[in-house]
């Protein structure tokens, strides 16, 4: 199934609002919103893909739609999905966009595998 594109569009929208630098990759089939070399954001079919710090982790899966990201059947700390209902409001969709864009600067870049000659 193809990622959200309006809610790419609403997460774009967010990002360039606020004057974050920023590219899109294409992986685990959808969409994330890389800064600084690290995924902050992103879109997995319909749901907000966040990474956030992992010290407030447990209190992001309180909050009204927000699971665990599971894609390999084991919990990613730090990675959460939130699900439509939980972003349908800007307000909503902007807050958790917040608290991983104030992660990111903490968070590890992922290493660049270097290509063999």
């Amino acid at each position: 199934m193809a990622y959200n594109e309006y809610l790419a569009g609403r997460i774009r929208k967010v990002i360039i609002n606020e004057k974050i630098s920023f590219e899109e990759k294409k992986m685990m089939g959808g969409l994330t919103f890389v800064v600084d070399d690290k995924i902050c954001v992103g879109v997995s079919k319909d749901d907000l893909m966040a990474r956030i710090d992992p010290d407030k982790y447990s209190k992001a899966l309180e909050k009204k739609s927000c699971r665990e990201m599971d894609f390999t059947g084991r919990p990613m700390k730090g990675f959460v999905f939130i699900e439509p209902d939980g972003t349908d409001l800007n307000k909503d969709l902007e807050y958790w966009i917040k608290l991983a864009m104030e992660y990111n600067p903490k968070a590890k870049s992922s290493k660049k595998k270097k290509k063999k000659s």
